[in-house]
């Protein structure tokens, strides 16, 4: 199906661009969401009557978001989770929780405006892209940690997770003999008798 672009849509085009899309995707996310309009000629001679209004509100959008941009870009959330002795969380951090913690800090974001390839399963720090509009961008930190302390470890650059590698081999202890030569296997004791 052809569509007429209302607004930037994401590897797809520009304002004003005839594209051709699958069926699917035009009647279950372009059109309902105002994104695009069908391209047939009686569209087409409205879209060109308007392209200057509709040009000029994508504008005011776009500053908009540039404006609230400042606030979110480079800002760091601290998210504690109960994780296991390897780093997996128990659950995961999903683009919601992201949101309910960026509206606590009194920044208003939606879920949908936050782009997670896959929810966060471990511990670690992560950055998350955030599209407050199609044509602005910003990046935030996610520093997911089981402690406060070890958040602040991890946001010093320490990695945690091979620190917990580290404990867990330092446990195991191999008998020493100070006179065994190296390579020597370790001489068995006579029995008494």
């Amino acid at each position: 199906m052809d569509v007429i672009l209302l607004e930037r849509v994401e590897k797809l085009g520009a304002i004003g661009d005839v594209v051709s899309v699958k069926n699917g995707f035009a009647r279950n996310y372009l059109l309902p969401r105002k994104k695009a309009l069908r391209a047939n000629e009686a569209n087409k001679k409205v879209f060109e009557a308007n392209r200057a209004q509709i040009e000029a509100d994508n504008a005011n959008r776009r500053g908009d978001a540039q404006a609230a941009s400042k606030g979110v870009d480079g800002k760091t959330i601290l998210l504690i989770r109960q994780a296991s002795n390897t780093g997996q969380l128990y659950g995961s951090v999903s683009a919601r929780d992201l949101a309910e913690l960026l509206a606590e800090d009194g920044v208003k974001v939606g879920k949908s405006q936050i782009v997670l390839d896959k929810p966060i399963k471990a511990i670690g720090l992560f950055q998350v892209k955030v599209s407050l509009h199609p044509e602005v961008s910003v990046t935030i930190k996610v520093n997911v940690a089981r402690s406060p302390e070890e958040a602040e470890l991890q946001a010093q650059g320490v990695d945690v997770r091979a620190q917990m590698f580290e404990r867990d081999e330092a446990g195991f202890t191999e008998a020493y003999d100070p006179n065994a030569e190296p390579g020597e296997i370790a001489a068995e004791e006579p029995a008494q008798g």
